[in-house]
């Protein structure tokens, strides 16, 4: 443990990173850009887990949400080194975004990063993921852009609230919190 760790309990030595996403029955979680399903419940959750802390998603999901999300840091992994967006960090490499994040976390005391999408950035970070926060959303829909299903040998279910859709909600949907499995 460092001296910092030390006088500090409460800061651990690397945040947890937690990959938020909401997933149809079906494995979609997009469709041409957009999300194909409406959940206010959901994005009011999302705000909730998020807020103070960095956020990690690609370029296509920054241009989607149409602005960076406020009271947190907006981090953007692209592969187009000319892309900018005013209000967020832009990067080019996973480690760069995984360094900016850590120091990020560890300047707000936040004790998670996010990440937030899309199916990409969830592959690349699924490696380094702590916890998964998924919404399965009790729909089928048509979508060009998936999740990868979760392996039972590296993920455990900890957690399941199942929810009927709201008034500003087109589905009902399950909240599910995953740990990843200790090594053996």
């Amino acid at each position: 443990m460092t001296a910092t760790a030390e006088a500090f309990p409460e800061i651990k030595a690397r945040p947890q990173i937690v990959l938020i996403v909401a997933v149809a029955d079906n494995g979609v979680i997009g469709s041409g850009g957009a999300i194909p399903w409406r959940l206010k419940t959901d994005q009011q959750r999302l705000k909730t887990m998020t807020m103070d802390k960095p956020v990690v998603m690609g370029r296509k999901t920054f241009v989607s949400l149409r602005r960076p999300l406020p009271g947190r840091t907006n981090i953007v992994v692209t592969r187009d080194a000319n892309f900018r967006a005013a209000g967020a960090v832009v990067t080019t490499s996973f480690a760069d975004a995984r360094a900016i994040a850590t120091g990020d976390a560890l300047r707000r005391l936040a004790t998670e990063i996010a990440v937030i999408g899309g199916a990409e950035i969830y592959a690349q970070w699924m490696e380094c993921a702590d916890r998964l926060e998924v919404t399965e959303v009790h729909v089928r829909p048509e979508g060009d852009t998936h999740f990868a299903a979760i392996d039972a040998a590296d993920w455990e279910e900890v957690a399941r609230v199942r929810n009927p859709a709201g008034s500003d909600d087109s589905a009902g949907f399950s909240y599910v919190t995953y740990r990843r499995r200790k090594s053996h």
